[in-house]
This record gives structure tokens, sequence and C-alpha cells, in this order.
């Protein structure tokens, strides 16, 4: 197949060198030149000098106030920010957590944390004080920047009760008493920050995310500064976005997907991003901004598209959009051909964890196939592998992993901070372990199956979860469901389906009979749900992931006591 040389992507071209098949697919990738990158100080300032006025962010308060940031505006008020937080005592190395929702300022922080070469830590709103103590002491946390809206901040007072190595605690939105008011402080310092001979850059420590923590308590994924490079292909090739047009991806800042599509990777492609501060979720709202702001791409989780699907879009103008992701999760084929019939537009699904940046998607250029994640991306050297290490075969369930023998590809993390056991749990004999597992079709898609603890093994037979959720998910009165493993003492594991129904729909004895009806027509019968639960909400996440593990413990403690 004949392969053409790609533009380079303007101020990112110097650390960026593409490639590309003849219907517009990456298909290969070069980062050079790295030693030193600073996505702060090479990306967004070099734009901000070459194109002042460039719309870097449109920024919507959740009263409706419009803040439009160019780049010369990014530069601007991280200089001043990082002024203002070397003022405060900050330095190299320290790690500061940010708890800043979706507030404006986050980005001057965050900017300003990367030229100064401390590390962020994000993290979310939803965090209570136990969490709080858990964080601080495990990634032993210098400072503290919070949103001044509910309670947060005073649930970091009462965590840092029992731990007393906070240099400083700040607060955006708001005053408190031993707290440094970002807003009213901040304008006084100087908008200029020069960069040092050995300013951060290259492998040095930039990030740390700590991780959803589905059976665990939550790692913490350091990452470098290499990070932002990963996500090239992240926004080009996968949200596919245009250098003019408008990227809005629905994420709270305390969560790497936001810095997947609402920093990064965007801004090395010179676009602007979206960010809507809203208070609650609603459907029609979203919806609103898609039309009245004609934002070309979009991204969310597939829990936003359950609720999107549930209202007439056809009342909505959403004909600016281009292009639709989705990642978080897996994404039911049902949910992919409703929004698929009601705007014309594919879900374009991917993959990826915490400790990386996208491995598998839907890519543009490609054909999305409704239930698949997609092709392995071009960054990473994906293999499907046995448990005894050995590659599967085509259709064939294995864990997904990352070769490094070769190469480690930026975007992938350096390791668990502080935490060289758990590290080399999952990165050994030349791999990264996700834990995630899935099977590869003749060609080349992946479909996902679940994570590793939550295959069922039901007289014999290995089931993953996802292939009967998504047949429950065809049922219209179904909102969200879970499928996980339940005690039983023939077959050793039996399977049960905790169901969430849409609204108005009557949790009853004859629906439940219905459904196991329908079961019986569309499912094999070892991956037939034994017992089904009508529950009103599924336990998650704070990152909004389904907890399996938490129904299936529950589940397993009942069944061992009786």
């Amino acid at each position: 197949m004949k392969h053409d040389s790609m533009p380079e992507p303007g101020i990112a071209g110097r650390y960026i060198s593409t490639s590309a098949d003849d219907t517009g697919c990456i298909t290969g990738i070069d980062f050079h030149d790295t030693d030193h990158f600073n996505f702060a100080f090479d990306i967004v300032d070099e734009i901000a000098r070459k194109k002042p006025g460039k719309l870097a962010m449109l920024h919507i308060s959740k009263t409706g106030k419009e803040r439009r940031i160019t780049f010369s505006d990014m530069m601007k008020y991280s200089n001043q920010t990082a002024n203002y937080l070397s003022y405060l005592g900050i330095r190299r190395g320290d790690r500061v957590m940010l708890i800043v929702k979706r507030h404006y300022q986050f980005w001057f922080l965050i900017l300003a944390l990367h030229k100064l070469g401390a590390i962020a830590v994000p993290a979310s709103f939803l965090l209570t004080r136990k969490d709080y103590e858990y964080r601080f002491k495990a990634a032993r946390i210098s400072a503290v920047i919070a949103s001044g809206e509910g309670e947060i901040t005073g649930e970091i007072d009462k965590a840092a009760r029992n731990y007393d190595a906070l240099k400083a605690k700040i607060i955006v939105n708001g005053q408190r008493p031993g707290w440094d008011a970002y807003n009213r402080a901040v304008k006084y310092f100087s908008s200029s920050f020069e960069r040092a001979e050995d300013a951060p850059g290259g492998d040095d420590p930039m990030l740390m995310f700590f991780t959803s923590g589905t059976t665990s308590y939550p790692k913490m994924a350091l990452h470098s500064y290499k990070y932002p490079l990963g996500h090239y292909i992240t926004a080009r090739y996968w949200h596919g976005i245009e250098e003019n047009g408008l990227h809005f991806t629905i994420s709270d800042t305390g969560w790497g997907k936001a810095l997947w599509g609402k920093l990064y990777g965007q801004w090395l492609c010179e676009a602007a991003v979206f960010t809507y501060d809203y208070a609650d979720f609603y459907a029609k709202e979203i919806l609103n901004m898609i039309e009245t702001y004609k934002i070309k791409t979009f991204c969310a989780p597939p829990t936003v598209y359950r609720f999107l699907v549930h209202v007439d879009l056809s009342h909505f103008d959403l004909s600016s959009l281009t292009n639709v992701t989705t990642a978080g999760e897996a994404l039911n084929p049902e949910i992919f051909r409703r929004f698929q019939n009601a705007t014309g537009l594919s879900i374009m699904e991917g993959f990826g964890q915490t400790e990386t940046t996208l491995l598998i998607g839907n890519m543009k250029g490609t054909e999305a196939r409704p239930g698949s994640m997609g092709k392995a991306s071009p960054l990473y050297d994906i293999h499907i592998l046995k448990p005894d290490g050995s590659e599967c075969r085509t259709d064939e369930i294995g864990e997904i992993c990352v070769a490094t023998t070769r190469e480690i590809p930026n975007g992938l993390f350096q390791g668990y901070y502080m935490d060289e056991d758990k590290t080399k749990e999952v990165w050994h004999d030349g791999y990264y372990h996700t834990g995630d597992t899935a099977y590869m079709d003749k060609d080349g898609y992946l479909w996902y199956v679940g994570r590793v603890d939550d295959i069922i093994k039901s007289a014999g037979y290995r089931v993953g979860p996802f292939e009967i959720e998504n047949e429950i998910m065809r049922l219209p009165y179904v909102l969200e469901c879970a499928a996980t493993s339940i005690p039983d003492t023939i077959r050793g594991q039996a399977i049960k389906a905790s169901i969430v129904l849409t609204d108005g729909i009557e949790a009853t004895d004859a629906l439940k009979k219905e459904i196991m009806k329908y079961l019986r027509g569309a499912l094999a019968s070892y991956k037939r749900p034994k017992t089904i639960e009508f529950v009103t909400a599924l336990p998650k996440t704070s990152s909004g992931k389904v907890r399996r593990t938490e129904i299936k413990e529950k589940d397993w403690v009942k069944g061992t006591k009786s």
C-alpha cells in the first residue's frame, strides 16, 4: 500500500512526524528531540508567540458566562501563576494536588506546575476526608489547590489534621481561613517567567494520576514530560481534531480523561477546547451546548451516551459534529446503533488506561464496528497474551499487553510512585500487563471482554460480562446493567444480572420473567443469568466505572454465610 508523508503539525512539528496510508489512517509516528520537551514552554508558549490571538479555550461557567481564552492568555496567566506558586514555596519535585473541577483556572495552574517542575496530581471533587488522608500520605503531597465550592476545602482541612506536610493550601473561587486565595493574589505577580537552562522536561516526572481503584486502594501512575506527546494520536486520529474546530470532552479535571480531551493532544493540534463548568449533568443541556457553540468533535464516556439516546435527538441541531468518540468502559453495541440511527454518526470507541494514552481505537479513516474497541494504536506494540505468556490465536480471549523490550513509547507511565512491587506485578518479562482482557478478530479489530478479575467461570466455561450486558442493553427499558458471578453449589459460579431500569418502568416479577424469556433466545445456556436483581443504581468509582467487584464481593460473602 502506498504511504504518503503527512504535513508536519504546526508548532508540534519539531517533535512529531507522521505517515499515513491512502485512507488517511495513521500508520506510523515518530517523536524526536524530546529529551528536554516541556509542553507548557514548547507548545503553549510557542503558539502564544506565533499566534497570540488564537483561541485556546471557550469556557462556559455554570451561570452561562463565556470566556474566550487565547494562547497568549494561557501563557500570561500560567506565568503569573508560576510566580505566585513559587512565592508560596512550591518547588521542583513537590507533589501538588489539584481539585479544581472544571474551573478555567485549572489550565493556568497545571501549566504553571509544568513550568516549575512540580508534579501535578489531579483529584476528584467527590473525595471525602478518608480519601484525602490516604492520598496525602501515599503521594507525599506537598501542597493542595482546591475549588471553594461545596465541601471540598472542609474535607481537606479534616484530612490535614492527620497530615502535617502541606506547605500551602490554596483556594480557587472563594476564601477560607488558613487558605491562600488564588483569585485575589495571583494578579499581583509578574506575567513574565523565564525558562531556565535546567528547566524540567523529557524524562523528569510531571504528572501523577490515582488509578480508579476498582479492586484495591488507588495506585499512583507516574508520567514524565513526554506523556503529552502520546496524546497526539488521541486527538488527531481518534478524536479527529481539526485546527479550526472546537472539541468538547466531558470530564472533570480530576481524572486522566480530562487531559486526554481538554489539554495536551488538542493543543498539539493547535485546536481550541470547549469546557462547560456545569454543576449537575443534564443531557439536554449538553445537547444545547453542542448546538449553540457548533461543536465539531465530541467525546464522552458510555454512560453519557446511554442518557443521550433516551432523549429525542431530533429536537437538536447536531449537524456541526464531524466525529464522536467514547472511552472509559466498553460501549454496548445497542447504544452505538441507537445513536447512529438518530444522528448518522458512528461512536468511535477507544481504549486506554490511567497508565497509558490511547492504546486501541477506531481511528480516523477506519470503519467502526459496533462493540469493538478498534485496532491497536501505532504508538503501542499490542499483544493478546495467555496466562502462560504465549500469544493468543484469532478470536481467543487473553490479556491486553504492551511489549516494551524494543522501546518504551511516549505515553506509557514510568511506574507506580513509591511502589516497586506493584510496578513489577504489571510490568515484567518485557510487557506491560493491562489487566484487561479482549480477543482479536481476523481483521485486527479488538473486542473487549472484561477485567481479568471480572471473568466468570461457570460449569467449565469462561464468560465475559460484557457480552451478557450487551444483550440485556438491547431491551429499551434498561438504562444500565452489570453481569457478575454468584456462588453456585453445582456450577461453582453462576451469573447474576443487576439491572437499572429507565424512569417510569416498574420493577416486577413479571418483568424479570420477560427478561429471562428474552435471554433464553439470545444467549447460550451457559451465558444466561440465573438471577436478576433490579437496583436503583450500580456501584461506581468516582470516575464513573462500574464496580462489578463490589457487587460480586457482597454476593459471595452472603453466599458463604448461607
